[in-house]
C-alpha cells in the first residue's frame, strides 16, 4: 500500500504528504520510468527540484482517488498521439506531409527526413514531425494494409 497522500491545492498543483505529514511538498510531478513499454509501472513522484519523494511500482495498486490524480496529471503533461492509420502522404520524397488518424483525432505532420522515424521496439515506431511533436505507432502489425504500404516506402 502507499505511504503517502496526494491532493490538489487551490492552484491545481499536486501536493504530496507523507503518511505522517513529516514531508509536505507542493508542485509534485509524476514521471514514468517506461512511458511506452510499461506506462503503468514504475512511476516516480518528484518535487520541483526533481528529487524523488515516492516510487510507485504499479499504478493499479494505488487507491482510486490517488490513481486518478496521477493519471490526470500525466495526461496533462504527456502529449504523444498514437497513429491508428496513415490516410495519405503528399510525396514519397522528403519533406513530406502526412495526413494521419490518431487516437486524438485527425492530424497532419511534416516528415523532414527518414531519420525522423525511429524504431523503439520490434513493432513500435516513434515519428517526429517538423515541429517537434512526437507521434507513436505502437504496433506496426495492427496498422491496416494501406497504412503499412505507405509507411514501408519510408522505412
Amino acid at each position: 500500500m502507499n505511504n503517502f497522500n496526494l491532493t490538489r491545492d487551490a492552484f491545481g498543483r499536486l501536493v504530496f504528504a507523507s503518511a505522517d505529514n513529516a514531508i509536505v511538498e507542493e508542485g509534485v510531478v509524476p514521471v514514468r520510468a517506461f512511458p511506452i513499454g510499461a506506462p503503468d509501472k514504475g512511476i516516480a513522484l518528484v518535487d520541483a527540484d526533481g528529487h524523488e519523494l515516492a516510487w510507485i511500482d504499479q499504478l493499479s495498486d494505488l487507491p482510486a482517488d490517488v490513481r486518478a490524480l496521477i493519471e490526470e496529471e500525466l495526461a496533462n503533461r504527456e502529449f504523444l498521439p498514437e497513429i491508428r492509420s496513415i490516410l495519405r502522404v503528399s510525396t514519397f520524397a522528403v519533406p513530406s506531409t502526412w495526413e494521419v488518424e490518431t487516437d486524438r483525432g485527425p492530424a497532419s505532420l511534416i516528415l523532414k527526413g527518414e531519420e525522423d522515424i525511429r524504431r523503439i521496439a520490434q513493432t513500435t515506431l516513434m515519428i517526429a514531425d517538423s515541429h517537434g511533436v512526437q507521434f507513436l505507432i505502437r504496433d506496426l502489425d495492427k496498422l491496416d494494409k494501406a497504412s503499412r504500404k505507405l509507411l514501408d516506402r519510408f522505412l
